[in-house]
């Protein structure tokens, strides 16, 4: 049993104690980060245009994510024959940005400043949200961290200049980050069916740098050659929307649209994309607990959340 965390004389089972985002150490201090990977909450969902309840999400993400925390010194992949997130590899969890009811720029300043803390300590972002918006205070928390590419793994394109006055709701974060002089592109993947954005967001996405692909067109092409179409040597910032899995998989959101990605068309792709780039942030949004039967959904997110950053990890140590 020696190095695989029982030795501290409790179990400590995933349905005890808080449920931080693996169990792994609270910091209330944002000041005080000092991590390889920090995860932050954004409950913030008032950019939802259909369904709401993806405030509840970081909550349900982190519960979930407690079925990974076994204390087993890391998560053993036969397939891979290797051991992601061993006691090396340095997670936080420094809670959730504050948010104020109705006020999307005082809740998106708070979420913005949250990322700003965590790569002022040098470590990993990667926020849980909440609704899709929540993406614009992470984009502009980059802000003078260097150019960075966008990998966008969603049903919706989220490419809408303006709707009816709103500029930062969910169907708007593709567009405000093509406007950043920081953003050099955006590969965005999965997208299908009745969008949320028409036509002419399509031809104002392509102009501005965006590679566009439905979950079909992804898996003719496969993985390899998927990942591939990213610019060797961005570094890329990914932002997963959970609706961009299918919903027979992901039923717990708000804008569920079939047809998605199943789990290992995802998978596949992210551990390619490690392999090749190196990933600076990550957000997953629109997890809707509420809509949530048996957990699957939540569960799901976790599970991907661990094993990108588990490949992230690898790929870093291997670098050095």
């Amino acid at each position: 049993m020696s190095g695989h965390g029982y030795e501290s004389g409790r179990l400590n089972l995933p349905f005890v104690g808080i449920s931080t985002f693996g169990k792994r150490a609270y910091i209330e201090d944002w000041d005080t980060i000092d991590a390889d990977i920090a995860i932050l909450g954004a409950p913030f969902d008032g950019g939802t245009q259909f369904r709401p309840g993806a405030r509840f999400g970081p909550r349900s993400v982190r519960e979930a994510s407690t079925l990974f925390s076994f204390g087993h010194g890391g998560a053993y992949d036969h397939e891979d024959d290797l051991t992601y997130l061993g006691a090396d590899v340095r997670i936080v969890d420094i809670g959730d940005a504050d948010i104020i009811h109705t006020d999307t720029a005082q809740s998106h300043a708070n979420i913005a400043a949250g990322v700003r803390a965590i790569l002022k300590a040098g470590a990993l972002p990667v926020t849980i949200g909440g609704d899709h918006s929540i993406n614009i205070p992470c984009i502009d928390a980059f802000e003078g961290h260097g150019d960075i590419h966008i990998l966008q793994i969603d049903a919706h394109l989220d490419f809408v200049d303006e709707r009816h006055g709103v500029r930062n709701g969910h169907g708007n974060p593709m567009r405000r980050a093509a406007e950043k002089p920081y953003v050099t592109g955006l590969t965005q993947l999965g997208i299908r069916n009745v969008s949320s954005t028409a036509k002419e967001g399509y031809d104002a996405a392509r102009a501005m740098g965006s590679d566009i692909l439905s979950v079909r067109q992804c898996r003719a092409i496969g993985p390899k050659a998927l990942a591939g179409r990213i610019p060797e040597g961005a570094r890329v910032y990914i932002t997963l929307d959970i609706d961009g899995f299918c919903p027979s998989i992901a039923p717990g959101t708000g804008t569920p649209s079939h047809g998605g990605f199943l789990y290992y068309d995802v998978l596949e792709l992210l551990q390619q994309v490690a392999q090749r780039n190196e990933i600076v942030g990550i957000d997953l949004v629109e997890v809707a607990p509420a809509y949530d039967a048996g957990d699957s959904t939540s569960v799901l997110a976790a599970q991907v959340l661990l094993n990108l950053m588990g490949f992230i990890m690898h790929a870093r140590q291997g670098e050095g």
